[in-house]
């Protein structure tokens, strides 16, 4: 379904260009940001864990080392632990020793409580984990199965210490991270804000220039640029180059139709006041000289409209075809022959194509000896269509005044003398030319018409 044209005034966009860039902006470094966050606190996290695992891990080796086998096959230190904390009721900060058979050695922070102590483990490591064993108090816990000399007993030592020391150090981390990161967003987002109006500040003035375009002060777009905006700023400039062209070549059509429908006129009114006896005759002969200049204008005027439109183009072969098959019907007595590439396409509508060949090709049927032959040949960006006869030829003084409106070298045989003026007119309107030579082959006219070829179609949008 095609597209609603939109009524007069109605603004018809997509949204704001610049609000997309910052758009775009803002969603990559957030997930930039959010993605770099979250990786940096896992890694900061791990390492504050560690540093806090590594201390409890000092604290229990410190304890193995110290500790020995009494005489009555219990454990104990040979020197104090040092830390003062192990003295407070629950400090926060405790250990326990505890073996099968045996009652658990706690420190005296412990006070009235004991640690679970768990089934004994096999291996060395030291085990690191969480503990909710104490209502209101998480607790980190670093533990060890040792068998001590002199004992059979395997025993374990254990050293926990609550995780609000932890926790607090991981929010304050977390904390300066999400401040950190988000002071890193807003200015980044401003940057991004900044870059895209400055980057974006080239179009306000084209937009600027257009409007005094509009009011009339200025003609072209003429503000330095940078090299991204130019090539459309000349396009720009091109495209209203081309609109003043077509504007003053529609101007001098007007004007030269209306100068030459002024005399044929003048000529009519004239008779018709003065009651001439020959008036109908002057009516068919000013008549008819008026319907050749509206046809010639008209053709022009088609022409200059279908070039306008940008998308002119046909393929040669088919052209020629057809009107060579248009003209054998009307001079079947008349060999007509052609020769060139197939997909050639030129840079001519279809319809101002037949008319150019239908005029050259129909006068070469009509005033020649009886053979047509049409050969294509490109040559440097242009498709020459040459049509030769077997005719009597035209003289080289006589070829220029052909392509004058209304002339006729041959008034015997029916016609408006408008053909090669109407051919010369739309080839050049297109970027083509027409020109008349002798043929060297069939030694009558030939007749050089050279078009421009078809741009080769991008499959870009």
């Amino acid at each position: 379904m095609a597209s609603p044209v939109p009524a007069p005034g109605e603004r018809r966009t997509t949204g704001s260009l610049g609000r997309r860039m910052i758009g775009v902006a803002t969603l990559w470094i957030a997930i930039l940001l959010i993605g770099g966050g979250g990786a940096l606190d896992r890694v900061l996290v791990n390492a504050v864990t560690n540093n806090f695992d590594s201390n409890l891990e000092y604290i229990l080796y410190a304890m193995i080392r110290t500790a020995e086998i009494d005489p009555t096959g219990e454990v104990r230190f040979v020197e104090p632990l040092g830390d003062q904390r192990f003295l407070e009721a629950y400090s926060g900060l405790y250990w326990q020793i505890s073996g099968k058979g045996h009652e658990a050695f706690p420190s005296r922070s412990l006070w009235d409580r004991q640690l679970k102590a768990g089934e004994a483990q096999s291996g060395d490591e030291v085990r690191t984990y969480d503990s909710g064993e104490f209502d209101g108090e998480l607790l980190r816990i670093a533990e060890r199965d040792v068998i001590l000399p002199g004992s059979k007993v395997r025993w374990r030592f254990q050293v926990a210490q609550d995780r609000a020391t932890l926790d607090e150090q991981i929010r304050t981390l977390r904390r300066t991270l999400v401040r950190s990161f988000a002071a890193l967003a807003i200015g980044l987002i401003i940057m991004a804000a900044l870059q895209t109006l400055y980057g974006l500040w080239p179009l306000r003035r084209i937009q600027t220039s257009i409007a005094q375009m509009r009011r009339g002060t200025r003609n072209r777009v003429t503000a330095p640029l940078p090299n991204e905006v130019m090539p459309m700023v000349d396009e720009l400039n091109a495209l209203l180059a081309h609109n003043e062209l077509q504007a003053e070549e529609a101007r001098r059509h007007a004007g030269n139709l209306a100068h030459a429908l002024k005399t044929p006129l003048t000529v009519i009114t004239n008779a018709a006041a003065s009651h001439a006896e020959d008036i109908d005759e002057t009516v068919m002969r000013e008549a008819a000289t008026m319907r050749r200049h509206i046809d010639h204008h008209l053709a022009r005027a088609r022409a200059v409209g279908r070039r306008v439109s940008g998308q002119s183009r046909c393929k040669a072969a088919d052209s020629i075809d057809a009107v060579m098959r248009a003209v054998g019907r009307l001079y079947p007595d008349t060999r007509l022959d052609s020769d060139g590439p197939r997909e050639v396409m030129v840079q001519v509508e279809r319809q101002d194509l037949d008319e150019m060949l239908g005029n050259v090709i129909e006068n070469a049927a009509k005033y020649g000896g009886g053979s047509v032959f049409v050969t294509s040949v490109v040559e440097a960006g242009f498709l020459e269509i040459l049509t030769e006869d077997d005719g009597p030829g035209i003289a080289p003084a006589d070829r220029l005044r052909l392509f004058d409106r209304g002339a006729r070298l041959d008034t015997e045989k029916p016609g408006t003398g408008l053909g090669l003026a109407i051919v010369r007119d739309v080839a050049q309107i297109y970027g083509g030319s027409v020109t008349l030579e002798d043929s060297e082959d069939l030694g009558g006219l030939l007749v050089r018409l050279r078009l421009p070829l078809a741009p080769i179609e991008s499959s870009e949008d």
